[in-house]
């Protein structure tokens, strides 16, 4: 199947276009480094209606630009999903763009996010996150957090960033992301406190991740963080706020999960002075991940969607909530 679909989220299309299809990414510009052989940008003008099987959106803007590049409406001219990444702005109400419509389903990475959009009579299905096998590569041999955060100072409150200083004063935070070097000035926390890893490729990341006793997840609301799964898979122990999807791809027994921060520095310090305690929850952490977050899955429940969206005349799968 030929599927056109634009790499808006590196994580999640890194896995996505690893399945048994061609995806075209209607750019001038290369193909963004890391994603598989079978992802490949083509321009634009290129491109024609003949060419593409299913389109997959991930925008808004999205519409108006298949309208532009291939002639045609996604949903009428072209089938087309929509897969919504993100959790509402403001929860429990606020209608999705796309809500009511028939004609293009509504793909979300989470129940939390499913449960959480008003999306009216709109056809709805979940595809929970998949993620390649990084390897048990901890250690643990660093008794400090790893937190993985982009953006920690601009998104705030959002990302638990308020928390951190927090947690700081029961071990040492190791910050991996991108604009993790503004966090010491904005925090006020000494290099002893506050060690800024910074925004490294994927693999050099995992590996120094792994290094670390814990991974700490402090954010408060958004869809479920890929670099949660990752650590897990790392064979991790986490310690996570029990807000958004989280409660759901974290059991109790790969760290700690908790609404109290106390409870999780609590159970950080048991961590840091038990390695052998830590490297067992991490193992839990990783067999949960593996059987419940992994490639396979998650190809699988896509290429139902793919072909049942390609396939108008099969709509079993699609349940409206």
């Amino acid at each position: 199947m030929r599927i056109m679909v634009w790499p808006m989220h590196g994580g999640w299309m890194n896995a996505f276009a690893r399945g048994a299809h061609e995806y075209l990414l209607p750019s001038p510009e290369s193909t963004p480094e890391g994603l598989p052989f079978a992802a490949r940008s083509v321009e634009p003008a290129a491109l024609d209606r003949d060419d593409i099987d299913v389109v997959v959106l991930q925008r808004l803007e999205e519409f108006e630009m298949v309208e532009r590049i291939l002639g045609c409406r996604p949903g009428y001219d072209v089938p087309a999903v929509f897969v919504e990444h993100n959790t509402p702005a403001r929860p429990a109400d606020q209608r999705h763009p796309l809500a009511d419509q028939d004609r293009i389903p509504i793909v979300h990475v989470t129940h939390f996010n499913r449960l959480m959009w008003d999306s009216g009579n709109a056809r709805t299905v979940v595809i929970e996150h998949g993620i390649p096998d990084p390897g048990h590569l901890y250690t643990g041999e660093v008794p400090a957090l790893g937190v993985v955060v982009n953006e920690p100072v601009r998104r705030g409150r959002m990302t638990g960033t308020d928390l951190m200083p927090v947690f700081a004063r029961t071990a040492p935070l190791h910050a991996f992301g991108i604009d993790t070097d503004l966090m010491p000035d904005a925090l006020s926390l000494s290099p002893d406190r506050l060690q800024v890893i910074g925004d490294l490729p994927l693999p050099q990341m995992h590996a120094e991740l792994a290094r670390r006793r814990a991974y700490l997840h402090l954010t408060r609301w958004t869809s479920l963080g890929l670099s949660l799964l990752e650590a897990m898979s790392l064979g991790m122990p986490v310690l996570a706020l029990a807000t958004t999807e989280a409660p759901r791809a974290v059991p109790p027994d790969a760290g700690a999960l908790s609404a109290d921060p106390e409870q999780l520095r609590a159970a950080a310090r048991v961590l840091m002075h038990d390695p052998d305690e830590a490297r067992r929850r991490g193992s839990i952490a990783r067999a949960f991940a593996q059987e419940h977050f992994g490639l396979g899955r998650f190809l699988a429940d896509w290429d139902i969607v793919l072909a049942e969206t390609a396939d108008s005349a099969a709509m079993p799968l699609w349940t409206a909530r």
